[in-house]
């Protein structure tokens, strides 16, 4: 699929390193402590634990990021009652240092979410009706022409693809789902924008048609194709930037589906990609917006969406029928929307900086140790920084570091977006929960200390 043999990281290479962080048994809490934090299993120093965006990506494992970042939104009470549940079934919580992973959760729901997740609860409603309205709203908060909740990203770009194929007679064709004999169910996209998620695309009964340039296109497209795909994260990495993609597409006639799931904020980019000219853009819910782990929104063109949602739950029989997005999520997902729109993102952006202002003072006495600020510029657009050290001053690799936070009390697990380079660690700042800025610090403190004494 395009990706360098150094990038490869199979799934079960991920739930594992998640898992070497969450292996454990409940141990009597010391003194202070009110929680039961994790003791891991052991973690053998050569293997590299971390979980990128790139390996994500191939492995479709979900990686993201995002999140409001005061203290009065994601204070978290040890004693609170959804610890204790964590407590009972053996699992515990780390310090997410990596960003919104679909596999650490993705995000800390703000209260306003959860309240309207708790009042939608407790109430019977016509699930058609909620969901036209809410996507409405949706729409017009993030200025586009319609909107639609999905299941996760993932959910959308399925919906999406099945809105391109059955477009032309929804009430004949949606119901033959997976099966595409006779209906145009070919998907161009560039070879280096493959990844672990083309089963979304290929669900539904598509064949994937790869190019590498617009002449390419010139030469595929036709009465078969159903749809452009874009990958907007591998932008930089294919011969078609986004703008000749469009062009190409409109000249051909052909439907558009940009993936950008992660690649919020900036806020603008909620409407950026559909007035750019793609008819369909998916994003995810769970990730930077901060609603529940499991939503995403399908945004763009209103009669494709009107399609994708007549495709999905509580319609059948459809493609999308197991694709059930709850009246909780729902709701919900329109209260992150509306909180996200509303954020001061600029002090968000501050506070980012200010953690990771914590982090460089603790280490800046350890001369062999360089730290470096850096914002992606596509996916999980926030300031990151890259921890870097003279191995010769101290003996210590990446993996090896990635591997002890990992294994401390409590686990402080890392992960490596795209476009931030191979050096050192990567700390994200921006998921994590108030004052474990400091936990973070005083941690690399100890490993990088004892090792350059």
């Amino acid at each position: 699929m395009g990706f360098p043999p150094a990038a490869g990281y199979s799934l079960s290479e991920i739930q594992r390193s998640v898992a070497a962080a969450t292996d454990s048994t409940l141990r009597t809490p010391t003194h202070g402590q009110t929680s039961n934090m994790v003791r891991t299993s052991q973690m053998q120093s050569g293997n590299h634990y971390q979980l990128t965006r790139r390996r994500i990506l191939a492995t479709g494992a979900g990686m993201a990021v995002g999140g409001s970042l005061s203290a009065d939104e994601t204070s978290r009470d040890p004693d609170a009652g959804a610890l204790g549940i964590f407590q009972r079934l053996g699992v515990h919580p780390v310090i997410n240092a990596t960003g919104n992973v679909t596999v650490l959760g993705g995000s800390v729901m703000p209260p306003e979410v959860t309240a309207a997740w708790v009042e939608a609860s407790r109430h019977f409603v016509n699930m058609i009706d909620l969901q036209q309205r809410v996507s409405e709203r949706i729409a017009s908060l993030v200025g586009v022409e319609a909107a639609l909740v999905t299941t996760g990203a993932a959910g959308a770009m399925l919906l999406g693809t099945a809105a391109a194929i059955t477009l032309p007679d929804p009430a004949s064709l949606i119901r033959r789902l997976p099966d595409t004999s006779g209906m145009r169910n070919e998907v161009i996209l560039q070879k280096s924008h493959h990844s672990g998620y083309d089963n979304q695309l290929t669900a539904v009964g598509t064949t994937l048609i790869d190019v590498e340039t617009v002449q390419d296109i010139d030469r595929v497209a036709g009465p078969r194709t159903a749809l452009m795909f874009f990958m907007n994260i591998s932008d930089g990495d294919g011969r078609i930037p986004r703008a000749e993609w469009v062009a190409a597409a409109r000249r051909h006639g052909i439907p558009t589906l940009l993936d950008a799931s992660a690649d919020i904020p900036p806020v603008t980019r909620l409407s950026e990609y559909n007035q750019m000219g793609f008819d369909l853009v998916a994003v995810s819910g769970g990730k930077a917006i901060r609603g529940p782990n499991d939503v995403g929104l399908l945004l763009g063109r209103k009669d494709l969406i009107d399609v994708a949602r007549r495709n999905a739950s509580p319609f059948a029989p459809t493609i999308g029928r197991m694709m059930k997005v709850s009246r909780e999520d729902l709701v919900a997902m329109l209260a992150a929307v509306e909180r996200f729109v509303q954020l001061d993102h600029a002090a968000e952006w501050r506070e980012m900086e200010r953690r990771i202002g914590v982090i460089e003072e603790k280490l800046s006495p350890i001369p062999a140790v360089q730290c470096e600020r850096i914002v992606p510029p596509i996916s999980n657009h926030q300031p990151h920084l890259i921890i870097d050290w003279q191995e010769s001053a101290i003996a210590l690799s990446p993996a090896e570091v990635t591997a002890q936070l990992a294994a401390g009390d409590p686990p402080i697990l890392l992960g490596r977006v795209s476009h931030t380079g191979s050096r050192g660690i990567l700390i994200a700042v921006h998921t994590l929960q108030p004052d474990e800025e400091h936990v973070v610090a005083e941690r690399l403190h100890g490993i990088f200390r004892t090792v350059h004494s």
